[in-house]
Formats: structure tokens, sequence, C-alpha cells
């Protein structure tokens, strides 16, 4: 724990790619070899000190229904990228960009299990007939979360509250089924039956 702590108290101050197991064993006062006992690289020790912070503020909703769980779930991530972890999760995929084993350990550690956690909740929701089932579960995912990751990198636009509210309700359209999969009878054949 205190090896996460103070990679995460480096990571307040100083860029990632300035960060380095050194500096992160000095900070916590143990050896290079005690940190290398746990993790193969810096990355790692910084993905699991992300993960040990983020996902204890960005959980999945219990007891709503899968539609609200995806809206407060993405509220609950644009609040947490807008600030601190934002920060942290793309200079981690910077660096990734320049070192495959990086990008493989951030999926690893993070991206495939927060993604399985998402994966039940979208199923769920085509069970229940909240979503439509006629586009593919990963294209839906990617249709709700690539927005949040496009502006955390390109920080052209706002993460804010009025964007989550703007996508959220944008992503709940168009995710939603089609009348006629819905059970419903649009308004025009009803008319004329």
């Amino acid at each position: 724990m205190a090896i996460l702590d103070a990679a995460l108290k480096l990571l307040e101050t100083t860029p990632l790619q300035q960060i380095s197991i050194e500096s992160i064993a000095r900070e916590a006062g143990v050896g290079k070899a005690t940190i290398y006992r746990w993790w193969s690289s810096k990355a790692a020790v910084v993905i699991e000190a992300f993960l040990h912070t983020h996902v204890r503020h960005t959980p999945m909703p219990k007891g709503v229904s899968p539609r609200n769980a995806l809206v407060r779930h993405v509220h609950l991530l644009v609040e947490e990228y807008s600030g601190w972890s934002g920060r942290i999760v793309s200079q981690i995929l910077a660096e990734g960009q320049g070192d495959p084993d990086v990008l493989r350990e951030f999926r690893e550690r993070f991206w495939y299990g927060r993604r399985a956690v998402v994966r039940e909740v979208f199923e769920e929701a085509r069970r229940q007939g909240e979503f439509r089932t006629d586009i593919d579960t990963d294209m839906q995912m990617d249709m709700l979360y690539a927005p949040i990751y496009f502006r955390l990198l390109m920080r052209h636009l706002p993460l804010d509250k009025q964007f989550a509210d703007a996508h959220c309700a944008a992503m709940m359209q168009l995710l939603a089924p089609p009348e006629q999969e819905a059970g419903t009878v649009p308004a025009r054949r009803r008319k004329s039956a």
C-alpha cells in the first residue's frame, strides 16, 4: 500500500514520463527489489495505483435499471476524468502509444475488467428492451464511452456535467429500440388499424 500511495503522491506533481521505479522506491522508503517483487514495471505500479482510487470513485450503480445505471456511471466517469484521474489516464494512454507493454498492461489490468462489467449492464438493457438489439454490443459500448475518451485526450471541449447530461440524453435516444422492437405500434399504423 505504501508503494501505491507513493506513486499516487508523485503523480500529483510529476508527469508519468518523468517518474521512475527509483523515485517511487525513494518516496515509499523501500528498495527497488521490493517493487519488482510485485510489479514488472513503473507502468504496472502506476496503473494499479490508478485502479486503487478510480474504481472506488466510479462504481457501476446497483438497484436501478440498466439504462439508469449507465447514465449514472457516465456522470461519475466524466466527473472523475475531469480532474486528476483523467490526467493520469491520458498519460498512461500517451505512454502506451510508444510502449506496447504499457498499453497491454492497461488493457489487462483495467480496460477488460471494466468493459466486462459494462457489457453485463448493456446485455441486461437489451434483454429488458431498454436498448436496441440490431447494433452489436461492442459497438454500443464504444458509442457510449468513446466521446469521453476523445474529449479526455484532445481537450478540445470540457469534460463537465453539461457534456455528461447532453451526451447521455443523445446516447439513450440512439440506443433506444425502434418502436416495433419495443412492442408498440407506430402512431401512423394505429390510426389506420
